[in-house]
C-alpha cells in the first residue's frame, strides 16, 4: 500500500493550499481526506466543486444523507460511513435513519427506502438500470432532475470512497466516535 502524506498548507502543493484554506472555513479544520486529496489539487478542487454542487441540489438534507451514506455503505467506506454520520447529526438528520443506513436495515419511510434502493441500483448496475427501477423512484415522488442528481452525489462518493480505500485514510478525531464496519 502506498504511504499517503497528510498534507498541511505548508506541505501541500501550492495549487492545493488555497483549497486546503477552503476546506479549513467549511470544516473547521483540514479534513484527512482533503490532506490526501492535496497531493493532486485536480482532485481536491473536483471533490470540492462536487461537494459544493451535491449540497445545492433539489435534495433536502435527509435525502441527501440517504444518497451519501447509501453509496459510503455500499462501497464500505470505512472514513466516510463515520464522517458523514457526523455530518448527518451537524444536519439534525433523525438518527433513525442514520443507523437504518449504516446497519442496512429499513429506513422510517417509503420515500426514503426509494431514494435508497434507486441509489443502490445505479451504484450496482454501474447506471444500468431496469425502467421499472426507473418508474418506482418517479413513483415515488422523484423527478427526473434527481435521477441525475444521484449520479452527481455518487460522483462524488466514487472519488471519496475510492481514495480512501487507495490511502486508508485516518478517521478524523470528531468521527472516531462514529466508528463503523460493514457487516459480513
Amino acid at each position: 500500500m502506498a504511504d499517503f502524506t497528510l498534507h498541511n498548507k505548508e506541505s501541500a502543493p501550492e495549487k492545493s493550499q488555497e483549497l486546503l484554506d477552503t476546506s479549513l472555513k467549511s470544516f473547521g479544520m483540514i479534513p484527512s481526506l482533503h490532506a490526501v486529496m492535496a497531493e493532486a489539487p485536480g482532485l481536491l478542487e473536483g471533490y470540492q466543486r462536487l461537494h459544493q454542487l451535491f449540497l445545492d441540489s433539489s435534495f433536502d438534507d435527509e435525502e441527501t444523507t440517504v444518497v451519501w451514506q447509501t453509496i459510503n455503505v455500499e462501497h464500505a467506506c470505512h472514513y466516510c460511513v463515520p464522517a458523514h454520520t457526523g455530518i448527518a447529526k451537524s444536519m439534525n438528520v433523525d438518527d433513525a435513519i442514520t443507523e437504518a443506513l449504516r446497519n442496512e436495515t429499513p429506513l422510517p419511510t417509503e420515500r426514503l427506502e426509494a431514494l435508497r434502493n434507486f441509489t443502490l441500483a445505479i451504484v450496482r448496475g454501474r447506471g444500468n438500470v431496469d425502467d421499472s427501477v426507473v418508474t418506482k423512484f418517479l413513483e415515488a415522488g422523484f423527478t427526473k432532475r434527481q435521477i441525475l442528481e444521484v449520479v452527481l452525489g455518487l460522483a462524488q462518493k466514487t472519488i471519496s470512497n475510492y481514495t480512501n480505500h487507495l490511502a486508508v485514510t485516518p478517521i478524523d478525531k470528531p468521527f472516531q466516535k462514529f466508528e463503523w464496519h460493514k457487516a459480513d
